[in-house]
C-alpha cells in the first residue's frame, strides 16, 4: 500500500493544468476621485465608523442589529455552506480508503446441470480495505478545488456587504429619526408661539383693538402647525418600526432627542486616490466570482481529455471466520480504468464554450461593479460637499429669520405693524428652521454614504505639497 500511495504522489506531482491562469484585468480609471473637501494632509483609518457620530444609542442598534438581524444571519449561513462546499471538493484530490466486510452462508442446487461435488452448503467471509481514486492529470479536481476556493472567498465578501448595506441602512434611518425629533421640537416651540399669539389675538379681539381677521389668521396657523407636527409624528413612528426590523430588537424604544449635538465624522483628504474603492467588499466579490468563473473553464477543458481511476484493495477471505487471520487467506487487487470520450455529440466541447461565456459575464461584472463603485464615491463626495455649504447657509437664514421675527412681534405688540406682517416673519422662522434641520439630515446621510461607497472608510496618507 505504501508502494501504491508513493506511485500516486509521484503521478499528480507530474499532472498539468488546462485552462486560462487567472490575472487580474486592468480597468482605466482616474488616479484620484473629482471632488476635493479636505484640504488637509491626514490619516484616517475607519473600521468602526458610525463610532465617529458620538451617539450610544447608535452604537447600541449596531451591536444589536449585528447580532440579530436576519440578512446577517442567512449571510452566515451562506457562509457556511460554501465552506463545505470546499471541504468537499478539496477532500476529492486525497484518496478515499473504504473498509468492507461480508459474511454469507449459500446453498447450491443438488439437481442442477452442472452438478457440485462440494456440499450443497457454502459460507464464506471477508474483510478488506479498498480505494478508488482519480488521478488528477489534467488538473480538473484542482480546477475545481480553485473554483470552490473563489466561492467561499466570494461568500465571504457577500457577507460583508449585506454587514455594511445593513450598517448604513441603520445608520441613515437612524440619523433621520434624529432629524424628525429635532424638527419635532422646533415645530413644537413654534406652536407655542402660535399658541401664545392665538391667546393674545383672542384678548385684542374682546377689547376690540383689531377686527376678527386676525383671530381667523391666528387660528389658521396655528392649527396648520398642529398638522405638521401631527405628521411629523407619524413619520417618526414609520422610521421606528423600520428600525425594529434592522435592529431585530422587537422591543426597541428609543427616545425622543435632538440630533444638534452629534459630532460631524471627519471626510477623506483631497486627491484621494481611486484604488481606495478595491476595498469595497462587493468589488471584491465581483473579482472572486471572476476567479471561479475562470477555474470553471479548467473543468471544462478536462473533461475533453481521459479520465483515469487508480483501483485497489488488499483484505483476507476465508470460508470459515476463525481462520480468516491465518496463512494463505490474503486477497489483493490493484487495476487501473481509463476513460477517454470519443464521440458525444459535441456536449463536452459546449461546457467549454458556456464555462467561456460565464468567465465573460463574470468580467463584464466585475468592471461594471468597479465603475458603479467609482460613480458612488464621487456622488457621496459632491453631496456632501454641497450639502455642508448649504447646511452653512441655511443656518444663517434661520438665524436672520429669528431676529426678524423678534422684531415683528415687538413691533405687533406696540401696534405699528399688521399681525399678517408678525405672521409671515413666524412662517419664515419656522420654515427656515425646519429646511436647516432637514439639510443637516441630508449632510449626516451623505457622510454615511460615503462611508458605505468607500467600503467602510479609508486610511490614506497625503505627502505635503
Amino acid at each position: 500500500m505504501k508502494i501504491i500511495f508513493l506511485i500516486l504522489l509521484i503521478l499528480v506531482a507530474s499532472c498539468t493544468l488546462v485552462g486560462p491562469d487567472y490575472k487580474r484585468p486592468e480597468i482605466n480609471l482616474p488616479n484620484a476621485y473629482r471632488q476635493e473637501i479636505n484640504k488637509d494632509n491626514v490619516v484616517t483609518d475607519l473600521n468602526m465608523w458610525w463610532k465617529l457620530y458620538q451617539d450610544p444609542a447608535l452604537d447600541e442598534l449596531m451591536d444589536k442589529a449585528l447580532k440579530k438581524n436576519t440578512d446577517i444571519n442567512a449571510a452566515i449561513a451562506r457562509l457556511e455552506e460554501a465552506d463545505a462546499y470546499l471541504q468537499q471538493i478539496g477532500a476529492a484530490l486525497i484518496p478515499s480508503i473504504d473498509l468492507t466486510s461480508q459474511g454469507n452462508r449459500t446453498k447450491a442446487t443438488e439437481n442442477g446441470i452442472f452438478r457440485s461435488s462440494f456440499p450443497p452448503f457454502r459460507k464464506n467471509f471477508n474483510i478488506q480495505l479498498g480505494t478508488s481514486f482519480e488521478l488528477d492529470f489534467w488538473g480538473r479536481l484542482r480546477r475545481a478545488k480553485e473554483s470552490a476556493r473563489a466561492e467561499y472567498i466570494s461568500s465571504q465578501y457577500s457577507k460583508d456587504t449585506v454587514v455594511l448595506s445593513l450598517q448604513s441602512t441603520l445608520a441613515s434611518n437612524y440619523l433621520l429619526m434624529r432629524s424628525i425629533d429635532s424638527q419635532i421640537l422646533a415645530l413644537k416651540d413654534n406652536v407655542g408661539y402660535r399658541k401664545e399669539n392665538l391667546e393674545l389675538t383672542k384678548k385684542r379681539l374682546e377689547s376690540g383693538l383689531i377686527s376678527a381677521l386676525d383671530l381667523h389668521q391666528a387660528e389658521a396657523a396655528f392649527n396648520n402647525l398642529s398638522a405638521q407636527l401631527s405628521d411629523l409624528i407619524r413619520q417618526r413612528e414609520v422610521v421606528s418600526n423600520q428600525l425594529i426590523l434592522l435592529s431585530g430588537d422587537m422591543n426597541l424604544n428609543i427616545p425622543e432627542n435632538r440630533f444638534d449635538a452629534l459630532v460631524t465624522p471627519p471626510i477623506p483628504p483631497a486627491n484621494m486616490p481611486s484604488s481606495l474603492l478595491e476595498s469595497r467588499p462587493d468589488v471584491k466579490e465581483a473579482e472572486q466570482i471572476m476567479i471561479a468563473a475562470n477555474a470553471n473553464i479548467g473543468v471544462a477543458k478536462a473533461a475533453l481529455f481521459p479520465n483515469i481511476i487508480l483501483t485497489a484493495n488488499f483484505g483476507r477471505e476465508s470460508a470459515e471466520l476463525k481462520n480468516i487471520n491465518k496463512t494463505g487467506s490474503d486477497i489483493w487487487g490493484i487495476g487501473l480504468g481509463l476513460t477517454l470520450p470519443i464521440f458525444d455529440s459535441g456536449r463536452a466541447q459546449a461546457r467549454v464554450s458556456q464555462a467561456t461565456a460565464k468567465q465573460k459575464q463574470a468580467l463584464s461584472y466585475y468592471e461594471s461593479s468597479i465603475q458603479n463603485a467609482f460613480k458612488e464615491v464621487n456622488n457621496a463626495l459632491v453631496s456632501l460637499k454641497e450639502y455642508t455649504e448649504q447646511e452653512n447657509d441655511l443656518k444663517l437664514t434661520q438665524d436672520a429669520a429669528k431676529k426678524a421675527m423678534g422684531i415683528a412681534s415687538n413691533r405687533y405688540k406696540a401696534g405699528y405693524s399688521s399681525y399678517l406682517e408678525y405672521l409671515d416673519a413666524q412662517r419664515v422662522y419656522n420654515d427656515a428652521s425646519i429646511a436647516y434641520l432637514q439639510k443637516r439630515q441630508l449632510r449626516l446621510i451623505a457622510s454615511v454614504e460615503l462611508f458605505k461607497s468607500l467600503g467602510g472608510g479609508w486610511s490614506v496618507k497625503l505627502e505635503n505639497s
